[in-house]
């Protein structure tokens, strides 16, 4: 009787099924918690801004005087760096600009980023219809005057 060296055709087919089972289970998990740290991230980075926008208002007692929206680090930098915060963010998660929309008379703020879907243009913000947790990657991120009013909670269900 001969020994039988190596592997079988069967064998090797069943290995590939099984690691091909593997593949398609952590793969959508894997994009999954790369999102939800991109979503971290950006939120992070939001609080840390408006943090700086807040310790602003204390000492002047109204927060920056700018009606103009536009990404955040070329409207705020003027105003917050080096006093209030090192660098401003000028990014979110997915290296696009993050927007400030702000009041004339400094009464209140908004800090947003596109998220994933990447919506919103430097100019216009528009909050869904229903504001609160979201459960949608392309959900717009939302902070205004000292809370998140439209941020990602829940289980992701965006491409």
């Amino acid at each position: 009787m001969r020994r039988q060296k190596g592997f079988t055709l069967i064998e090797l087919l069943i290995v590939v099924a099984i690691i091909g089972i593997i593949a398609a289970i952590a793969i959508p998990n894997l994009l999954n918690a790369i999102n939800r740290g991109k979503q971290k991230r950006t939120m992070g980075d939001m609080r840390s801004i408006a943090t700086a926008v807040e310790a602003y208002s204390v000492d002047n007692n109204f927060y920056p005087k700018l009606s103009t929206a536009g990404a955040v680090k070329p409207v705020l930098e003027h105003y917050l760096e080096p006093t209030y915060i090192k660098v401003i963010p000028a990014s979110d998660g997915w290296r696009m600009n993050m927007h400030w929309m702000g009041s004339t008379v400094g009464d209140t703020y908004t800090i947003w980023s596109g998220a994933k879907g990447h919506v919103q243009t430097e100019t216009t913000v528009t909050y869904t219809t229903t504001l609160g947790a979201r459960t949608d990657f392309i959900d717009d991120i939302i902070y205004s005057v000292g809370s998140f009013v439209q941020y990602p909670e829940g289980m992701q269900t965006g491409a």
